[in-house]
C-alpha cells in the first residue's frame, strides 16, 4: 500500500487525463528511497503501462530503454525509434510509458521518447521518467512539469508502521520521521532492525539503518585520514545530548571540528574539507559551517567509530567547545556512570532553561540529571521535574508515557502537582481536581514556597479552563506571593492572571496588567505566554487586529523554544479572530495546523475549540458532511472542563442554526443558560468570552417563546451595558430587536437594529454586521416594509456572500423572492405562484416541515400552511410528495 502520496497521485493522475487529448512527458524527482518505483507501481496498477528501468550498466546501450518498452528490436536511429515506438503505442492502444531510474538510461532511448512527445502531439500517452534530479537525466528534455517526491509525513510513518504491524509512540514517529527525512525506504529498513518493543518508548536511540552505514563506510574509505576525522568530528559535535540528530540544531564551525579532529594550520582543516564533500558526506555551507549530507550520516559515522571512541571523542569536544552549555551537554554525552557533580550542573541549566521557557530542553536536561544522580530521592525528583517540563513544553504524549514511572515513585507534592498539569492538559477535571486538593494538602508552603507556589500555579489553570475568574485570581495571587517574581511559576501566573481578571468583569485591570507585564518580559519563550494572554483578552474586547496580532507573535515564537501548549491556544483563538473578522479561509487553515499540533503533541483541551470553528464555517458554506463531522470530532474527546463543553455545544448549535433548526438550537443551547444562572460571574455570563446568549435568544423567538426570550435577555444585556462591550451590545442587541419586531413594536425594533449596526461600526466584525442585518430585513419583512426589508437583507446577502456563506446567501435569496419585489428571476411553470408561496412550495419540495418552512422564512406555521393549502389546490395536487414530485 502507498502511503503519504495522495497529493503526488492526484497531480498524476490529472497529467494521465490531460494526455487523453494531448501527448504529455512528466519528470518525476527523488532522492534513492523516496518511493518514486513504488508511485510508478500504482500507476501502472492503476491505468496500466509499458515500463522501463534504467541501469548503471547499460547507459551506453542504445535504445535499451526503447527495448524494454516494447520488447522489441529497436533501429539505431532516434528518429526511426521514435517512429517505431509511436507504432508499437498505437497498435496496443497503450497509453503511459513509464521509465525508473532514468538517470540510467540511454541518451538514444530518451530523444526517441523527447521526439515522440513533441511530434506526435495528437497522440493520447504520457511519458513519466522517474529520475533523482532533474540535472541528472543525461541530456536536458522539455518537460510538460517536474513532480518533486519529498519525505513522508508522521502520519504517513505511523501507517507504515501500521501496516508492518508495529505501534510506535506518535512523539517517536516524530523524531523518526526528522531522523529519516521521511525516506520510506529508510524508515522501514529502521522497522526491521530495530527490537518492535523500543517502537513503544520514548527514549530509544534511533540509529542508521545498516545500508546506511554500509553506504557512509564506503565514502568514508575514499576519505583520508583527515577527511575522515573531520567527518568523525562533525558527527560528534553535531550529536551531543542523544544517539540521534534529530535534536542536531547547533551551528558546527570548521574550526570547531578541525580543532576536535586535530587538523592544523589554514590550509589542512580545507583540504579535509574538499575530501569529505568529494565523497558526498558533507555539505560545504557558507561561512565555513560545513553540515554532514543528511540526519542519517552523523549516527552512521557514530556507528562505525564505536561506543568507546564516540565517548572519548565526545570528552575531548568538551574541552574544544567554548560555549558553557555545549561543553555540558558534550560531558553528559561522555558520562556513562552518575556523577554527582555533574548532575548539579545538569539540574541548574534545566532549571535556567525553564525560566527562558525552554521547556522541552529543560525535559531532556531533567532527564539527564536524573540519569546521572545516585541519591535515589533526588533521582526521583529529577524524573519528575522531566515529565513536568515535557508537560509544560506540551509533550503530552511523551509525558503520558511516563505515567507509570512517576505514580511508581514515593507520592509527594509535587508528583501530585505534575500529575494534575498532565490531566488538566488531558480535559480529565475530575482527576485534576483530585490531584491538585492532595497536593495542596501535603504541601508545607513555608518549608517549600517553591512547590506550593507551582500547585498554586497548577490552581490557574485548572480555574481558567474551568472559566472561573474570580478563582483564578485568588489562586494567581497566591502563586506570585510564593514564588520568585522571576520564575517560571510566577510569569505564567501572571500571563494567565489577566484573563480571569476578565472573567471576574475587570477587564480593564486586565488590559493595564498585560500592557505591563509585556513591557517587563519582551523577548524568549516566556514572552509567548504574554502574548497569548494579551491577544486572547484583545480578542474578548473587539481588539480583533491587536489579537490577531499577538497571537501570530505568540505562534512564531514556538519556533524560538516556545511551549506547544501555549501554541495550540494561540492557534484556537487566531482561528477565531480569522472568523469574526471574515477571513474564513485563514481560518479553516489555523484549524488544520492546530489539529496536527493537537495530535503530535497528545493535548486534546484545544480540540473543541477548533473543530467549533470548522464546524460553524463548514455549515455557514453548506458542506454539511464536514460540519457534522467537526461536531463529531469535538464530541469524541473528553468534557469534563468547560473550556471543551462550552465549545463543542456551541458547534451543535451553531450548525442547528445554519440548518434553520431552531428547536434544536434552543434544546443544544438551554444547558448554557442552566450552567450560567448556576454559576453567575463566570465567563458564561461575561459578554465576549463565549458569543451564545444572542443564539439562543434568537431561537427563543423564531420559536415563539416571546416572554422567555424577554427574561433570558435582560441580566446579559445589563452586563453588557455595565462593560461597555460593543459586539456584545449589538449581538444582543439585534436579538432584542427580532423580539420587539414580533411583539409589533416596530419602531422600537427598528431603533435597536440600528443601534446595534451603530456599535459595529468600526469594528472588523463582519460576520456580526451580516447576522444583525439579515435579522432586521426579516423583521421588517414580517411587519410588512417590503421596499426597506429588501434593501436591508440585499445588505446582508452581500456580506454573506462575500464571506462565502453560501446557506445564508441562499436564505437572503428566499427572503427577497418572498419579498417579491427584488425577486430573484427563473424558469416558472404556467401557474403562477405568489412569492411567498413559491418560497414555500421550495422548501416543502426539499422536505421541510411546516414548522421548519416557517423557522427557514420567520414567519407563523400557520401562514406556512394557509400558502401550502392554496399551492395545493392552484397546482392540483393532493400531498407534499406529490409537490416535491412536480418539483422535480
Amino acid at each position: 500500500m502507498l502511503c503519504g502520496r495522495d497529493r503526488e497521485l492526484s497531480e498524476l493522475g490529472e497529467h494521465v487525463a490531460a494526455a487523453e487529448h494531448t501527448a504529455r512527458l512528466v519528470v518525476l524527482t527523488g532522492e534513492p528511497g523516496i518511493g518514486k518505483t513504488a508511485l510508478l507501481r500504482d500507476l501502472t496498477q492503476r491505468h496500466g503501462a509499458w515500463w522501463a528501468l534504467g541501469a548503471s550498466w547499460e547507459t551506453d546501450l542504445p535504445g535499451g530503454v526503447l527495448a524494454q518498452l516494447m520488447q522489441d528490436d529497436v533501429p539505431d536511429d532516434p528518429l526511426d525509434g521514435a517512429a517505431h515506438l509511436v507504432d508499437h503505442v498505437r497498435a496496443a492502444g497503450v497509453r503511459l510509458l513509464l521509465v525508473d531510474d532514468a538517470h540510467h538510461a540511454d541518451v538514444e532511448s530518451l530523444q526517441a521518447l523527447s521526439t515522440l512527445v513533441r511530434h506526435q502531439r495528437d497522440l493520447p500517452v504520457l511519458v513519466v521518467l522517474a529520475t533523482q534530479s532533474v540535472d541528472a537525466l543525461p541530456i536536458p528534455l522539455a518537460a510538460d512539469d517536474v513532480v518533486e517526491l519529498t519525505g513522508l509525513p508522521v502520519a504517513a510513518v505511523v501507517e507504515l508502521a501500521r501496516l508492518r504491524g508495529i505501534t510506535i509512540h506518535p512523539t517517536l514517529a516524530d523524531r523518526l520521521t526528522r531522523h529519516a527525512g521521511g525516506n520510506p525506504r529508510d524508515v522501514l529498513a529502521l522497522f526491521d532492525e530495530v527490537p518492535a518493543s523500543a517502537w513503544a518508548r520514548l527514549d530509544s536511540s534511533l540509529p542508521a539503518p545498516r545500508h546506511v552505514v554500509e553506504r557512509v563506510a564506503t565514502q568514508l574509505d575514499s576519505c583520508g585520514p583527515a577527511g575522515r576525522a573531520l567527518v568523525q568530528a562533525l558527527a560528534v559535535l553535531g550529536a551531543a545530548g542523544g544517539g540521534d540528530a534529530t535534536d542536531a540544531t547547533d551551528t558546527v564551525t570548521l574550526a570547531e571540528a578541525a580543532d576536535l579532529a586535530g587538523l592544523s594550520g589554514p590550509s589542512e582543516p580545507l583540504a579535509a574539507l574538499d575530501e569529505a564533500v568529494d565523497a558526498g558526506l558533507v555539505t560545504h555551507v557558507v561561512h565555513f559551517e560545513p553540515r554532514l549530507t543528511d540526519g542519517l550520516t552523523g549516527p552512521a559515522v557514530l556507528t562505525l567509530l564505536g561506543a568507546r571512541a564516540t565517548a572519548e571523542a565526545h570528552r575531548r569536544a568538551a574541552e574544544v567547545i567554548t560555549d558553557p552549555r555545549r561543553r555540558l551537554r558534550h560531558r553528559v554525552a561522555a558520562a556513562a556512570a552518575p556523577d554527582e557533580a555533574l548532575a548539579g550542573e545538569v539540574d541548574a541549566l534545566a532549571r535556567a532553561s525553564g525560566a527562558d521557557g525552554a521547556w522541552a530542553l529543560a525535559a531532556t536536561l531533567f532527564h539527564d540529571a536524573s540519569r546521572l544522580t545516585s541519591d535515589p530521592l533526588l533521582r526521583d525528583e529529577r524524573l519528575t521535574r522531566s515529565v513536568d517540563a515535557l508537560v509544560a513544553a506540551g509533550d503530552c504524549g511523551a509525558a503520558a508515557q511516563l505515567i507509570p514511572v512517576v505514580e511508581s515513585l514515593r507520592e509527594t507534592p509535587l508528583r501530585n502537582a505534575v500529575l494534575a498539569y498532565l490531566a488538566i492538559l488531558r480535559g480529565r477535571a475530575t482527576e485534576a481536581e483530585v490531584r491538585l486538593r492532595r497536593a495542596w494538602d501535603i504541601v508545607n508552603a513555608e518549608r517549600d514556597p517553591e512547590t506550593a507556589a507551582l500547585i498554586a500555579q497548577r490552581y490557574v489553570l485548572h480555574s481558567l479552563v474551568r472559566g472561573r475568574g474570580t478563582e483564578l485570581v485568588r489562586w494567581a495571587d497566591t502563586a506570585l506571593r510564593l514564588a520568585d517574581r522571576e520564575s517560571p511559576t510566577a510569569v505564567e501566573s501572571a500571563a494567565v492572571r489577566g484573563l480571569g481578571l476578565a472573567a471576574a468583569g475587570r477587564a480593564e485591570q486586565a488590559t493595564a496588567a498585560y500592557d505591563e507585564l509585556a513591557e517587563r518580559i519582551t523577548h524568549g519563550a516566556q514572552a509567548q505566554r504574554v502574548t497569548l494572554g494579551r491577544g486572547w483578552l484583545q480578542l474578548i474586547r473587539d481588539d480583533v487586529d491587536g489579537a490577531r496580532s499577538n497571537l501570530e507573535s505568540a505562534i512564531a515564537t514556538a519556533n524560538l523554544g516556545g511551549s506547544s501548549r501555549i501554541t495550540l491556544w494561540a492557534m484556537a483563538w487566531l482561528a477565531r479572530a480569522h472568523f469574526v473578522s471574515g477571513d474564513w479561509d485563514a481560518a479553516l487553515a489555523t484549524v488544520v495546523s492546530g489539529r496536527d499540533l493537537a495530535a503530535s503533541s497528545g493535548i486534546t483541551i484545544t480540540t473543541p475549540l477548533l473543530e467549533w470553528i470548522a464546524a460553524q464555517i463548514s455549515a455557514l458554506r453548506g458542506d454539511w458532511e464536514t460540519a457534522h463531522a467537526a461536531v463529531q470530532a469535538a464530541d469524541r474527546v473528553t468534557q469534563d472542563y468547560e473550556m471543551m463543553r462550552i465549545p463543542t455545544i456551541l458547534a451543535r448549535a451553531q450548525v442547528a442554526e445554519a440548518e434553520a433548526d431552531y428547536p434544536k438550537v434552543r434544546r443544544v443551547l438551554e444547558p448554557l443558560a442552566a450552567l450560567a444562572a448556576r454559576a453567575p460571574g463566570t465567563v458564561l455570563t461575561e459578554p465576549g468570552y463565549w458569543p451564545w446568549p444572542d443564539v439562543l435568544a434568537n431561537a427563543l423567538v423564531i420559536d415563539g417563546a416571546l416572554d422567555e426570550a424577554d427574561e433570558f435577555l435582560r441580566p446579559h444585556e445589563e452586563v453588557a451595558r455595565e462593560r461597555g462591550h460593543r459586539s456584545a451590545m449589538a449581538r444582543l442587541g439585534y436579538a432584542r430587536g427580532r423580539l420587539l419586531g414580533a411583539r409589533g413594536e416596530l419602531s422600537a425594533a427598528r431603533a435597536r437594529f440600528e443601534e446595534s449596526l451603530a456599535l459595529l461600526d468600526g469594528l472588523p466584525l463582519r460576520y456580526d454586521r451580516a447576522r444583525v442585518n439579515f435579522a432586521y430585513g426579516q423583521t421588517l419583512r414580517r411587519a410588512g416594509k417590503r421596499r426597506d426589508a429588501d434593501a436591508v437583507i440585499a445588505t446582508a446577502r452581500d456580506l454573506y456572500l462575500s464571506l462565502g456563506a453560501h446557506t445564508y446567501v441562499a436564505r437572503c435569496d428566499r427572503e427577497l423572492k418572498a419579498g417579491g419585489l427584488h425577486q430573484l428571476r427563473g424558469s416558472r411553470d404556467s401557474v403562477e405562484l405568489t412569492p411567498q408561496e413559491d418560497a414555500v412550495t421550495a422548501l416543502v419540495a426539499q422536505g421541510l416541515s411546516n414548522r421548519e418552512v416557517a423557522a427557514e422564512l420567520y414567519v407563523s406555521p400557520k401562514t406556512v400552511q394557509y400558502h401550502l393549502t392554496r399551492v395545493y389546490a392552484k397546482l392540483g395536487v393532493r400531498s407534499r410528495a406529490e409537490l416535491a414530485a412536480l418539483r422535480r
